[in-house]
């Protein structure tokens, strides 16, 4: 039969101690915290937008025959940031990132064997022979340490990765709104140009049968209304796809229906100093945090390819009836180490040269994107003072003048002192403008957007808002 003494128990007691030391429940405690942590921050940001609802004004609205809805840019923003499944898969990778911090600081399991010598059982001269034997890996100290500064790294480079994907959404989106908005707005003074080319038809009709105009200018007037015609056809096109458009942001079926957008929109205040733009971009540019943060894994990586140098080590703990036979049993409880012997060198300086040739690339490619950054903040600042001084002209002077010449064409015709084609070129002159001031109009806010997407965020001022331009 088996004998176990006082002095087996005592040596499953020294296992039992090694093992508890190794695993180091506490610290294990606080990583779980920490990844915790992590999955709960993800899940507020979640919950956050979608507790948003996409916003609708109820104003209303001067084309008859359309629906009141008002589609609104923060509400859209909102919805898309709740459903699109690109933000979705990111926070998923930086889920997974974060799982990896618990694994890569847990100590590999331990390992129990026996052995048995089947002659000692039922013999008459020596005991029962047996060994059992318990042993746990401990890497060198500071190693676990370093792979989970790696894993938090990484996992805070996975989240700056969600907050780049949100930012890259929110212009995406405000981009395909403010298209949005040209069209319909497009399409509206298309629909104006119509019913004012309907009165110059009138008025031709009008003088021709009088005889003070040929009746060639009812056939150009007929020509003007179906170009104008043509370019609803094209419009309507337009009108479909940027609908698409949204709705794919949406994650909903590209067909399904959407409110229109407003008929104005109101500009952003003006914008503080580009130096101050530039620092703001480098402050909070995600991707540019999360290089930050790749670099600080591929430094760990480093410190972690000299630690390789050391020796881990294996403690283990035994009782040995077959070294230890005799009536005492003294010899039978056991303890040892074993470790390894880092003798190849060449594996472990190529270990440590990668490191070094990772930390650089990851320097090089953190001054490339400072670079660009401040390069795209500057050409976005440009540009939307461009739109700005661009609006500025078409309010305060371009459009006016064309409403008035207009005018004095309309009223010059029906007094027989100016010829049919003036009165249309200088309708189809406004509707250009018109046309033009509504792109200039859309380029100032998308404009505005890309601005935001160079800084990483909304663009904080504190100057008062500047009415947007009329139609």
């Amino acid at each position: 039969m088996v004998r176990i003494d006082h002095r087996m128990l005592s040596a499953w007691s020294i296992i039992m101690s090694l093992a508890l030391t190794g695993c180091g429940s506490t610290r294990f405690a606080a990583l779980r915290s920490e990844a915790e942590a992590l999955a709960k921050q993800e899940r507020q940001i979640i919950q956050a937008s979608l507790s948003t609802p996409i916003i609708v004004h109820e104003t209303p609205r001067t084309e008859p025959g359309h629906p009141i809805a008002t589609l609104s840019v923060d509400g859209l923003v909102a919805e898309v940031l709740a459903k699109n499944p690109s933000l979705s898969q990111m926070v998923a990778a930086w889920q997974a990132a974060s799982a990896r911090y618990p694994q890569v600081r847990a100590l590999d399991d331990p390992s129990v064997g026996a052995m048995f010598a089947p002659a000692s059982f039922g013999s008459n001269t020596v005991d029962s022979g047996y060994r059992i034997e318990v042993s746990q890996k401990l890497p060198i100290p500071g190693k676990l340490r370093l792979r989970g500064q790696g894993a938090l790294a990484e996992a805070a480079a996975a989240r700056n990765d969600v907050d780049d994907m949100r930012v890259q959404l929110v212009e995406s989106t405000k981009l395909a709104y403010y298209e949005y908005f040209l069209v319909d707005r497009a399409i509206a003074v298309n629909d104006e140009a119509l019913k004012l080319l309907g009165e110059f038809k009138q008025n031709a009709e009008a003088r021709s049968k009088t005889g003070l105009a040929p009746p060639q200018d009812i056939l150009q007037a007929d020509v003007e209304i179906g170009r104008q015609r043509e370019r609803a056809v094209t419009l309507e096109r337009m009108r479909k796809i940027a609908i698409a458009r949204i709705n794919t942001l949406r994650s909903s079926p590209p067909e399904a229906a959407l409110a229109r957008p407003p008929q104005e929109l109101k500009a952003a205040p003006q914008l503080t100093s580009v130096a101050n733009l530039r620092d703001l971009a480098l402050a909070n540019r995600p991707d540019l945090k999360a290089i930050q943060e790749r670099i600080a894994v591929d430094e760990a990586a480093l410190k972690l390819s000299l630690r390789e140098y050391l020796p881990d080590v294996e403690l283990t703990a035994a009782y040995d009836t077959i070294m230890g036979n005799g009536p005492m049993r003294d010899l039978a409880s056991q303890v040892g180490i074993r470790m390894n012997l880092p003798i190849r060198f060449a594996r472990r300086s190529g270990a440590v040269a990668e490191a070094h040739a990772k930390i650089a690339q990851r320097h090089a490619e953190y001054t490339a994107r400072v670079n660009q950054i401040q390069f795209q903040v500057q050409e976005a600042f440009e540009q939307l003072a461009e739109s700005e001084r661009i609006l500025a002209l078409y309010e305060k002077t371009i459009l006016p003048a064309a409403r008035e010449n207009v005018k004095a064409a309309q009223a010059a015709y029906v007094t027989g002192k100016t010829p049919f084609l003036s009165l249309i070129e200088a309708q189809r002159s406004l509707v250009n403008l018109r046309d033009r001031n509504y792109e200039a109009m859309a380029d100032y806010f998308r404009r505005h957007a890309n601005l935001e997407r160079a800084i990483g965020g909304p663009i904080e001022a504190g100057s008062s808002d500047r009415a947007s331009p009329k139609k």
